[in-house]
């Protein structure tokens, strides 16, 4: 598989080595020979805009500058949010439509276990805290675009 768009099966995409990306379906896994931030941008781009536009976009609407969501399709709601800044390596990327629960993890590691709607469930390397900072903040963004529609 050369280029990847997300679609409204994809649930996470995860950064692997050597500028590889895993992308969670919720059926499927592929490995994917681009970095997560290109498979936004990529996606994007196929559906009509680009990271930079969409990130611009969210920037305005939400009044902020950090780990922003990103809305990478308009009429299928796809909304994808960043677990940390996304020029990190280890940045994973979330659909905020997918996630059913969230909890800290019990062990004292300041982590989070994400489920997803399929079942899946993601141990992510960070806080609680965190995590529902960027989900409210994909939220938030949702909310915002879904009232300027009506």
């Amino acid at each position: 598989m050369r280029e990847y768009e997300i679609n409204d099966a994809t649930i996470a995409i995860l950064p692997e080595v050597e500028g590889k990306a895993t992308v969670l379906e919720e059926n499927y896994e592929y490995e994917i020979e681009n970095k997560p931030l290109s498979i936004l941008d990529y996606s994007c781009r196929y559906f009509g805009s680009s990271y930079p536009g969409r990130k611009e976009g969210a920037k305005t609407i939400l009044n902020s500058r950090y780990k922003l969501p990103i809305l990478v399709e308009e009429s299928q709601n796809l909304i994808f949010f960043p677990t940390v800044s996304p020029e990190d390596d280890d940045c994973i990327w979330l659909s905020l439509q997918k996630i059913k629960n969230y909890k800290e993890t019990d062990d004292g590691l300041n982590q989070t276990m994400v489920e997803f709607k399929n079942g899946k469930k993601l141990r992510l390397n960070v806080s609680y805290k965190s995590f529902e900072n960027q989900l409210l903040r994909a939220s938030r963004l949702e909310s915002v675009l879904r009232n300027r529609k009506q």
